[in-house]
């Protein structure tokens, strides 16, 4: 078997639809058993999160299915992951917004979650929305 590394992934998969509105709104998209290979080359397991403002371009979601059943056999680490996800729904979809958060499942006991959102001004956004949560219910921590 050919080890398929973080270069192989192809943003080629991931297709666009015409807004059908141009009205203001939020799509919230959660994929809740996405698997990757670590970079040990054993399966990783987390829950990804889209929260996506789009303008003229929508997620095609059997595009994104295709795409997150692509990642199943990249060999990456998930902190270079979320970055390549970001970076190609960034440059397909063109979003006014867009929000990634990973929740990766406990490996030796430790659990990890990972954000990019690129309202943040690291991100070359102007911090306008301010809807960034106060506490974490889940992970039961303050942001």
């Amino acid at each position: 078997m050919t080890k398929k590394l973080y270069q192989s992934i192809d943003k080629s998969i991931l297709k666009a639809l015409p807004n059908p509105s141009k009205e203001k709104y939020e799509m919230k998209i959660k994929v809740p058993e996405f698997t990757f290979l670590g970079v040990q080359e054993q399966p990783d397991f987390a829950k990804l999160y889209i929260t996506f403002y789009p303008k003229n371009k929508i997620i095609e979601l059997k595009s994104l299915k295709l795409y997150v059943y692509h990642l199943r056999d990249i060999i990456v680490s998930y902190e270079r992951l979320i970055n390549i996800i970001y970076d190609h729904m960034m440059e397909v979809y063109e979003p006014d917004r867009l929000r990634i958060t990973l929740i990766c499942n406990p490996r030796g006991g430790i659990s990890s979650k990972l954000v990019i959102d690129s309202d943040w001004k690291d991100r070359g956004g102007s911090e306008r929305f301010k809807d960034y949560p106060e506490r974490d219910e889940e992970w039961g921590i303050l942001m």
